[in-house]
């Protein structure tokens, strides 16, 4: 993993999945942006922070899923390092059965199995009408984002660094991607929009890229997530359930499943699309011999 200079005193990890950012407090004590996934990016980021000093005296988290808090209890815990996250997120890692309020699909044992190191105890929660925030003496302004989570924030460095965690993807990204993940699509759109008039001299995509100007890939991104949504639109041909639409998603869009665990994520992508088309209008909501489905 390298470090990247991006301004000032902030700067990235590039885990080669991720930029991960952080501020330099001094030359050996740091507030990490998000800390990765446990699985595959731990040991990377650990041996990061051993070569170069560095403390985590604080983490300020864009939202609460597995690869932006996945080592949040074990930094904390190594470091005494203090957790700020906006009020919704910090709730929803609060424990395993919160947890399940946001992994509704999946059995409270599966997130056990699989998720308990996601659970933390955030030190500062940062209220929906909070616009700026200090942790460890510095000042990070916020920005309300939320749609790509319920609760989503972005930060920006004294440095003037706007971190925008995955309220916008990177062109990479966009290439790869067969469906993107959003929570409320609707809500995530209106985000994207808001970015239009954030001004700052430099930003930073979790997912992954680094720029001087975000406004072609906004739209870029509001174009690709509506071109997905049309083609799941396209394949709704007649009433169909839910599980209809799905088993046509996976089939036109090339999808392998071969776990629950994948399941679960296109589940869970997908739910979130077929919800947009009815917020615009596009789809209706009928019962149809005691099951419920969506129709043009």
């Amino acid at each position: 993993m390298d470090i990247l200079k991006v301004k000032g005193n902030t700067y990235c990890i590039d885990t080669g999945m991720t930029y991960i950012p952080f501020y330099k407090i001094n030359q050996e004590e740091i507030v990490m942006l998000d800390t990765g996934l446990k699985k595959g990016e731990r040991d990377g980021i650990e041996r990061v922070l051993e070569d170069n000093n560095f403390r985590v005296r604080g983490i300020l988290n864009s939202h609460a899923h597995i690869d932006h808090i996945g080592n949040n209890a074990y930094l904390k815990n190594k470091y005494k390092s203090i957790i700020a996250m906006s009020d919704c997120e910090a709730i929803i890692c609060s424990s395993e059965i919160k947890l399940k309020l946001y992994y509704e699909s999946q059995t409270l044992r599966s997130l056990k199995e699989n998720c308990s190191h996601m659970i933390c105890k955030t030190d500062i929660s940062i209220a929906e009408n909070q616009h700026e925030v200090s942790l460890c003496g510095v000042n990070f302004r916020i920005l309300h984002t939320p749609g790509h989570s319920p609760d989503h924030i972005c930060s920006i460095t004294p440095d003037d660094v706007a971190y925008l965690g995955d309220t916008l993807i990177s062109y990479e990204v966009m290439r790869g991607s067969k469906m993107p993940y959003a929570y409320i699509l609707s809500e995530d759109m209106k985000s994207k929009a808001k970015l239009y008039d954030l001004k700052c001299s430099k930003y930073v995509v979790a997912h992954k890229g680094m720029y001087n100007d975000i406004t072609k890939l906004i739209d870029d991104n509001m174009d690709f997530y509506e071109s997905k949504a049309m083609r799941i639109y396209e394949l709704i041909d007649e009433p169909m359930t839910m599980e209809d639409i799905m088993k046509a998603v996976i089939k036109s869009f090339a999808i392998k499943v071969k776990d629950m665990h994948k399941y679960y994520v296109i589940e869970r992508m997908l739910k979130s699309y077929v919800e947009y088309l009815y917020d615009i209008e596009k789809l209706k909501l009928i019962m149809e011999n005691g099951f419920l489905k969506y129709t043009k």
